[in-house]
């Protein structure tokens, strides 16, 4: 069968979107997109409804903060691709995109596109809400992505501790912004109110974890990459400890969270006193939690170690779901 001119035009198209969407890592980009639209929407403003205090951070200035936060994570994404090909020859030579479907220029040209542009939406960020410490965050967070892919993710634990701490800053920053607007209007009083109390208690239910299920995932990570990560002098935890000793770490990572998912439940009263949540717990919490433990005791492949990437992938989505079911407490 022929295939015309116009029809391998659009492949060619289709495959060049599709290698520009796998640089800046869409799928972890929508996820954050999620996290920070379901905080807002799904708890925080109920949250503050319930309390009798009506929003003040208008929907265009929350786009403004969720963009930002997009476009630094993707240059995050691209300049570490960027300095990932070497490594990534030997550990996904079929997923290598610069230096094949774009190269090295036009990536680091996006890089300091998408790192331009977000820093200055931040910093408008920063202005309207008379925070200075948001626009040192938001001048601070470009560089320290820098600096991990080139020098901390080669490092034990500390690229990995790293990369935890700046995913949970993500729920942290849309709770910190709408309050800072908050207090503008109403006063530093509202800062001690019990809605800014209330609020702040389950985003940093929420934020601790995304830490513990973004250092568990990137452990697994590690061990996936063991191979590249060796050739290329990177001294992670399965590169220094060996990939059994990392392996128990992030089993014990497992079961500590079920333990403390648990623990939670029970001494939360509205989600001790919630069959949704005790369902939810069990079957899309502990379950996928349980399966990972067991998937990582018997992994021996790298085939073993991508699918219990996915299994921490799924299980950090659920995680961010669960605010659909914190939301029907305030509702």
């Amino acid at each position: 069968m022929l295939i015309t001119s116009s029809t391998q035009q659009f492949i060619s198209s289709k495959l060049k979107t599709m290698a520009y969407l796998n640089l800046i890592r869409y799928k972890n980009l929508i996820i954050i997109v999620l996290m920070q639209y379901l905080l807002r929407y799904g708890l925080l403003v109920p949250v503050l409804n319930y309390y009798d205090v009506s929003p003040e951070l208008s929907d265009l200035r929350f786009g403004l903060l969720v963009l930002s936060t997009v476009l630094l994570a993707a240059s995050g994404y691209v300049i570490n691709n960027y300095f990932d090909v070497k490594i990534d020859r030997i550990n996904k030579p079929d997923n290598v995109v610069v230096g094949r479907q774009v190269s090295r220029r036009t990536a680091l040209l996006l890089h300091v596109i998408f790192t331009i542009t977000g820093v200055f939406i931040g910093l408008f960020l920063a202005y309207i809400t008379r925070k200075e410490n948001y626009a040192l965050m938001f001048i601070v967070i470009p560089g320290l992505l820098w600096y991990y892919s080139t020098t901390l993710k080669k490092q034990v634990l500390v690229g990995n501790l790293t990369i935890a701490l700046l995913t949970a800053l993500v729920p942290f920053v849309v709770v910190s912004l709408e309050f800072a607007t908050l207090a503008r209007v109403h006063g530093s009083a509202i800062l001690h109110s019990e809605a800014c109390s209330t609020a702040w208690f389950w985003t940093t239910g929420f934020a601790f974890f995304a830490f513990i299920s973004t250092i568990t995932r990137e452990l697994i990570k590690d061990m996936e990459d063991e191979e590249g990560d060796k050739e290329a002098g990177c001294r992670t935890l399965p590169v220094e400890m060996g990939i059994d000793y990392s392996r128990t770490i992030v089993v014990i990572l497992s079961i500590a969270s079920i333990a403390a998912l648990w623990i939670i439940l029970f001494f939360v009263p509205q989600l001790r006193e919630s069959y949704i949540s005790w369902g939810y717990f069990f079957l899309f919490l502990t379950v996928p939690y349980l399966l990972l433990a067991l998937k990582m005791i018997y992994a021996k492949t790298k085939k073993d170690f991508t699918i219990a990437s996915g299994l921490s992938k799924l299980i950090m989505l659920m995680g961010i779901l669960f605010i659909l079911v914190a939301r029907t407490f305030f509702v």
